[in-house]
């Protein structure tokens, strides 16, 4: 029996307000420059509550300003939005299919195939970025989709994720899809996958994130606007050579930026903490 103490539930509720206060406070303040004109903001005292621009800067934006090349910042949620469901879908499809052949096919080579997709865990983005750009152009994928997102779907982490829970399958179920006459599409399809939903719903989380937040290769790759995508906007909106920063729209963008993620995490939340927390893991 857990003893109630008023003490420790009133000090662990006022922690939990204090962190959300402190998490929040910056995204109040974003929305709030938003609803200013750059002026206001740019008199060197930070508002606190909402301006008479209302919700004019969002407008302007989503119908296009100079300030974003003339592009739409609808047009870059989409970009952003196919970026990162492409990578989504390509890293978890590649990885759970090579963890299966790595742990329910017998072939030489199999062990040595996993170590060396392990080992790339070793290294980063930054030593593996160059090749992989030439390799982009010399495939004529600049400025493509096919070029943000290809480049993006393999992941050593996931791989290894599915092979450690494929590997806690019970041989009993795999030898009674066996006598049912189940062959290995039917048993990947008919079992595995159903088996597999909160693990693939937790890497789906973590890997749209991963994909939306993408900034440094579509910044290399992409040098035509309609390819820009949400990230990379934020950045072309601070880069203003001459002139001031509109740090209202700076703001607004990243309040919509941070949007679909909120939502997917909203949505998957279930299913993502259960994937974290199974007695598999």
């Amino acid at each position: 029996m857990v003893e109630h103490k008023p003490m420790a539930s009133f000090l662990g509720h006022l922690s939990l307000i204090v962190g959300v206060v402190i998490v929040a406070f910056p995204v109040w303040i974003a929305l709030v420059i938003a609803t200013h004109d750059n002026h206001s903001f740019m008199s060197g005292v930070t508002p606190l509550w909402f301006g008479k621009e209302g919700l004019k800067v969002f407008v302007t934006l989503f119908n296009g300003s100079a300030s974003t090349g003339g592009v739409s910042v609808a047009h870059m949620l989409y970009n952003s939005a196919l970026m990162a469901l492409g990578i989504t879908v390509g890293k978890i499809s590649i990885s759970i299919l090579s963890a299966y052949a790595v742990v329910f096919f017998r072939f030489p080579g199999r062990m040595i195939a996993f170590w060396v997709i392990f080992m790339t865990l070793m290294l980063p983005v930054e030593v593996r970025i160059m090749p992989t750009f030439q390799v982009i152009a010399d495939l004529h994928m600049l400025n493509t989709y096919q070029g943000l997102i290809i480049p993006m779907i393999a992941s050593a982490t996931a791989t290894f994720l599915f092979r450690q829970f494929f590997l806690t399958i019970p041989n009993e179920l795999i030898e009674a899809a066996r006598i049912d006459g189940a062959g290995p599409l039917k048993f990947f399809w008919d079992i595995l996958l159903p088996l597999s939903r909160t693990n693939i719903a937790a890497l789906f989380v973590i890997t749209f994130i991963y994909g939306w937040n993408q900034y440094l290769w579509p910044l290399m790759i992409t040098t035509d606007a309609k390819y820009t995508t949400i990230v990379v906007a934020i950045k072309h909106l601070l880069a203003v050579p001459e002139g001031e920063v509109m740090w209202n729209q700076v703001m607004a963008t990243t309040i919509l930026a941070m949007l679909p993620p909120v939502i997917v995490i909203i949505v998957m939340q279930r299913f993502f903490v259960k994937g974290l927390v199974e007695s598999e893991k």
